[in-house]
This record gives structure tokens, C-alpha cells and sequence, in this order.
């Protein structure tokens, strides 16, 4: 009987130290594709964005919009243009007063 209890534990522990892993896994995905399944914080969000903004005509512009885009949505698509679909239905339809795209 304490044989299998020791297996048992041995097989839980070696379950959770996958899930750990896989969850690790999640998180490292999440931040090289901008895609957050969690809260965004400025710092975050300035970094995403100055990236997003590097090779935009107006970068000051650009990286305000994006900011605040980022805020909201809580997500920067990857790369320096199109991808708005990957941060999903906020980012992609955000709009200024003028009817225009707001997210970069």
C-alpha cells in the first residue's frame, strides 16, 4: 500500500511539473506574439509599441494611438504593420471621432 501511494504522488508531481511547464510555455508565446490572455501594464505596452511604431512616417503619433489602443485592448499585434486581426475585435475596429481606425 505505501508503494502505490508513493507512485501516486510521483505521477501528480510529474503531472503538475508539465502543466507548470506548458503554462511557462503559454507565457513566452503571449509576449513574443503580443497576444495578452492577461493584463497589460504601461511599461508592457510601451515597449510593444515602440516596436509596432519604428518604421511609421509620424512615430510620435503612431506610439500615442498605439498606447492608447494598447490600454484599452490589451494587446499590440506583432510586427511594424497589418495583424490587427491577431489582438482581435477591440484593436481591429477601434475608431477615432473622425470615423477613421484608431490602433496602428
Amino acid at each position: 500500500m505505501a508503494l502505490m501511494a508513493k507512485g501516486t504522488r510521483v505521477g501528480i508531481l510529474t503531472l503538475l511539473m508539465v502543466l507548470l511547464f506548458c503554462i511557462a510555455e503559454t507565457e513566452a508565446i503571449v509576449v513574443r506574439t503580443g497576444i495578452a490572455s492577461r493584463p497589460i501594464g504601461q511599461a508592457e505596452c510601451d515597449k510593444l509599441c515602440a516596436v509596432r511604431c519604428s518604421l511609421h512616417s509620424r512615430p510620435n503619433v503612431c506610439t500615442r494611438a498605439c498606447g492608447t489602443c494598447c490600454m484599452k485592448c490589451k494587446c499590440v499585434p506583432p510586427g511594424t504593420s497589418g495583424n490587427r486581426g491577431k489582438c482581435g475585435y477591440c484593436y481591429a475596429n477601434m475608431k477615432t471621432h473622425g470615423n477613421k481606425l484608431k490602433c496602428p
